[in-house]
């Protein structure tokens, strides 16, 4: 009779989450018994173990010697790793992170490449460890957290969090009736000409004609130039409205750190308005440095200052954060709640590489609350 084949499946051995910059590292060993690995290879077992040991060589990327590559490298290994965690996992590390947490209220620092909601290609998001993370805060008998609003996936830094449906939804009117005031920090290609001012210019949805169709959000001007004259263009009713408030905090001649205030709560506005508006596109931003394509940015002084090579570009991560959020009193009697977020590690190296300066916090009194460490 002949001994049968080594098939069993891979057990996993050791699991381990580190603060954001660091991997989820797996061992797997098959198991085999000890008869099959004493028995003599065939020609043709030989020849497939060499080729997938061939193939195995090519698929293995060298390991970067330019320590800026290497954490390039980590955070998109990170943020694939993200989707495959346990719920339990996930929502321990964002129970360590609370910038803030009250009877009616929790606020997490949102990390990188964590989608809110579901969706197709989505394995793992925030909604889905909200009863989880429920539960780890107020024990096993806790009802599950609620949404009170949302960032993008890529977007890091404040969101809040409801323990009861009829808070979420008074936090989600304050949020529609633009009663929330909010804070984000961009690293941008270029700096904006002025330096501090206001873009209110429309923005609707449209799908790009290209190599692969697909839809951005895009400006939609009230105004436009035909034939050196300044013509009014008729309104589509598809378009919002949407205005930023936005100011230089640090420059250099490639590159800016701007303090962005969302006037209004559109799809991608700052994205938008910083790319199209005044042709300053986020840093990181792959989807709006340019209209026709979906590509990665190619800017041979930020990646030079970055230590990155061009096949790197596409790495990138968005360096757009939520820093600060000001909630009004949710009762009488009560004061606003003004919340406040350190950037992520990642934020923190490029503003360094690039040469831009952190503001300090003795310079706005408003910015005095409650903070969180940087992830």
């Amino acid at each position: 009779m002949a001994a049968s084949s080594c098939s069993a499946p891979g057990l996993w051995v050791r699991g381990s989450w580190q603060r954001l910059g660091t991997l989820f590292t797996f061992v797997s060993k098959p198991l085999c018994s000890a008869a099959a690995a004493s028995r003599p290879l065939d020609a043709q077992r030989l020849a497939e173990r060499l080729r997938a040991q061939k193939q195995e060589q090519k698929t293995k990327k060298p390991v970067p010697t330019n320590p800026i590559q290497r954490r390039v490298q980590e955070l998109l290994r990170f943020t694939e790793q993200l989707q495959r965690v346990h719920p339990n996992v996930l929502a321990k590390a964002l129970s360590r992170g609370l910038v803030h947490q009250d009877k009616d209220l929790v606020v997490i620092n949102k990390p990188y490449g964590l989608p809110v909601h579901g969706g197709p290609g989505v394995r793992l998001c925030i909604s889905d460890v909200l009863p989880v993370l429920a539960k780890m805060l107020r024990g096993h008998k806790a009802e599950p957290l609620h949404l009170c609003h949302r960032l993008d996936k890529e977007t890091t830094g404040v969101m809040v969090l409801a323990w009861e449906k009829e808070v979420a939804h008074q936090v989600q009117e304050l949020f529609r009736t633009r009663q929330v005031t909010k804070k984000y920090w961009a690293v941008t290609m270029r700096a904006p000409v002025p330096s501090a001012g206001v873009v209110d210019i429309p923005i609707i949805e449209k799908e790009v004609q290209g190599q692969e169709r697909h839809h951005k959000m895009t400006l939609s001007p009230s105004y436009c130039m035909d034939n050196g004259k300044i013509v009014r263009v008729r309104t589509n009713r598809n378009a919002h409205l949407a205005v930023t408030q936005y100011q230089v905090l640090s420059s250099t001649l490639s590159s800016a750190l701007l303090e962005l205030q969302p006037i209004t709560g559109i799809k991608h506005q700052l994205r938008v308005h910083l790319s199209f508006g005044l042709d300053c596109p986020v840093l990181g931003d792959h989807k709006y440095s340019d209209w026709n394509r979906l590509a990665p940015q190619l800017s041979a002084c930020i990646l030079k200052k970055l230590g990155l090579p061009q096949s790197k570009a596409r790495h990138i991560p968005l360096h757009l954060h939520a820093c600060q959020l000001t909630l009004p009193a949710l009762q009488a009697g009560k004061e606003e709640l003004n919340l406040v977020c350190k950037p992520p590690r990642y934020f923190v190296h490029s503003l360094h590489r690039l040469g831009l300066k952190m503001p300090s916090r003795d310079q706005n009194g408003d910015e005095e609350a409650t903070h969180s460490g940087a992830r």
